[in-house]
């Protein structure tokens, strides 16, 4: 064998391939994780749930509620507008755009918290 044949080769960055089922199966794990209310855990998965298929909406769409939930509303607004990119008329777009609304919102309500007036 050659130094730089088989399955002995470091050099080969690990890569997901598309798999819906993996998919599948993570959002379901990630599914039981948020009920329990262990949002990075549920994060986690749905997070991998996109690595196996990318652009899947309801991943998109749960990963969003979870950073919403932990306090990150940045990220959470950019899957929300991942999520109206996939799916623009989906089942929860109403829902994603009046998340992406009151997100707004609180970041407009922090920065005008920490400019205080001039007196």
């Amino acid at each position: 064998m050659d130094e730089g044949s088989g399955s002995g080769n470091r050099d080969v960055a690990e890569f997901h391939p598309w798999n819906p089922h993996k998919a599948a199966k993570d959002i379901e794990v990630g599914d039981f994780y948020f009920k329990r209310k262990n949002y990075r855990a549920a994060a986690d998965r749905y997070r991998e749930a996109l690595s196996y298929k990318d652009n899947d909406a309801d991943a998109t769409f749960r990963l969003a509620v979870c950073l919403e939930k932990m306090g990150q509303p940045d990220e959470a607004r950019k899957e929300y507008e991942g999520y109206l990119k996939i799916l623009p008329h989906g089942p929860q777009a109403q829902e994603a755009q009046k998340a992406i609304d009151r997100l707004k919102g609180t970041a407009a309500d922090v920065q005008s918290d920490d400019v205080k007036p001039v007196q």
